[in-house]
């Protein structure tokens, strides 16, 4: 579709009149998705779906409309009659004081050597390892693709491929253990050690379970667990416009106020993850962005439209200034050492339904699910029934943060509304003291 694309282009270029300008984007993916139950396959398709968003403007005036397309002939009709129709509306549409483009061409390219496991291959593959069980989950793999050109004559596409295997093994009631697998290439030992990992707490989940009493706890939080903390800082965390509105959650950090632990560094790190380095309005994306160093904030994510409003430089954030590459750097805690450093308390493997309790004071809440175990002297006990955290960033990530794993985990969105993502995030797990469970 990289040449389609470009030719629509161009012809939307020799439709311009009266000093109009377009912006065109491109969104496509090719993706087979299976769905697992009882550890055997109960549905399976490919998904192929491709989208062009057509923006006209005029000076500060812009409209827009995203079409589907085909690959075929019929797709230059398609542009043409959106092109006129755009224009009518054009005529009629309210400046936009924010509106801002790139109009320095940057044209780049990124096409990622496909090393996917064949469906043949892979999918047999899962289908092995998880049989006897009672498996539930999903296998999504393919290439996904998204461009950007304008009326200036700048180019820019990226091509990446992945895949994900995303499920859990169920026990009975409430108790299974996650499985979660992604990446670019089909891994072999990485998968099966996932896979050990997993049956082995499956052991320890078939303990009869302990209740514990609400207060503060020594625990490990596994990657998983720190993905879903970090996830929720994405929402205006690191945002610009949250932070110059006062919204932002991490409004106390960014005024010195407070301060995370300074084992905490967090980069945007585009360089390193599958999202395309380049955003709706034509702007690049730098290949890091410090977002914490050492405990302190450092940066924001900028979008174009936010740095017209609050005159700041654009860093080519998309429009909802939320991370697409977000890395946290490891610490020193071996992988081997983890039990021995708990001690006695909680193992933590994944947390759910996390929300804002105290958005002013960075204060979430959350329950824990899936294989969380009580610890004694260093060994697994037994599991545990499923409890609420309420707590601080400011005292899981600040003053009762006792160490991150040398070891990180890159784990890839599995998000498929509307179209699979390409947001990743490479992140260690955590060694935390006093986490505040509530009930």
């Amino acid at each position: 579709m990289r040449e389609h694309f470009f030719r629509l282009s161009e012809h939307a270029g020799q439709m311009l009149s009266n000093g109009e300008g377009f912006l065109a984007r491109y969104s496509g993916e090719r993706s087979r998705f299976v769905r697992f139950n009882r550890a055997a396959i109960r549905q399976s398709g490919t998904v192929e779906q491709h989208y062009l968003t057509v923006e006209l403007f005029r000076g500060r005036k812009h409209v827009s409309e995203r079409l589907t397309i085909t690959g075929g002939p019929d797709d230059e009709k398609r542009l043409e009659a959106s092109v006129l129709y755009l224009r009518e509306m054009l005529a009629s549409a309210l400046g936009d004081p924010h509106f801002l483009v790139n109009q320095q061409v940057q044209s780049t390219e990124h096409n990622a050597v496909d090393l996917l496991p064949a469906s043949q291959v892979a999918i047999p593959a899962i289908l092995n390892a998880v049989g006897g069980t009672d498996f539930v989950g999903f296998y999504a793999a393919g290439p996904i693709h998204h461009g950007f050109s304008n009326s200036f004559g700048q180019r820019n596409w990226s091509t990446v491929h992945s895949f994900s295997v995303d499920g859990c093994f169920y026990l009975h009631a409430d108790k299974a253990v996650k499985l979660s697998y992604s990446g670019t290439h089909w891994d072999e030992k990485q998968f099966a050690a996932k896979l050990a990992a997993a049956k082995t707490q499956m052991e320890f989940l078939d303990r009869p379970a302990k209740t514990i009493p609400p207060g503060g706890y020594r625990v490990f939080m596994a990657s998983a667990a720190v993905e879903e903390i970090l996830g929720i800082l994405g929402w205006g965390g690191f945002s610009l416009a949250a932070h110059r509105t006062a919204t932002t959650p991490l409004l106390r950090l960014a005024r010195g106020e407070a301060a995370l632990s300074p084992l905490v560094t967090l980069n945007e790190n585009i360089g390193a993850g599958l999202a395309p380095n380049f955003q709706d309005e034509g702007f690049l994306k730098p290949a890091t962005v410090s977002l914490i160093s050492h405990g302190r904030y450092k940066e924001c994510l900028t979008s174009p439209r936010s740095a017209e409003e609050f005159q700041a430089a654009q860093n080519g954030a998309n429009a909802d200034e939320s991370p697409l590459a977000l890395e946290m750097a490891p610490g020193d805690l071996p992988e081997s050492e983890i039990l021995r450093a708990l001690g006695t308390g909680l193992l933590i493997g994944n947390l759910w339904y996390l929300n804002f309790s105290d958005r002013n004071a960075c204060r979430l809440t959350g329950m824990t699910r899936f294989a969380t175990f009580w610890v004694e002297n260093g060994e697994i006990a037994a599991p545990v029934n499923v409890m609420r955290f309420d707590d601080s960033i400011y005292r899981m990530l600040g003053g009762n943060l006792v160490a991150l794993t040398a070891a990180r985990d890159w784990r890839l969105s599995t998000d498929s509304y509307e179209s699979r993502s390409s947001a990743s995030m490479h992140i260690p797990g955590a060694l935390i003291e006093d986490l505040r469970l509530t009930l």
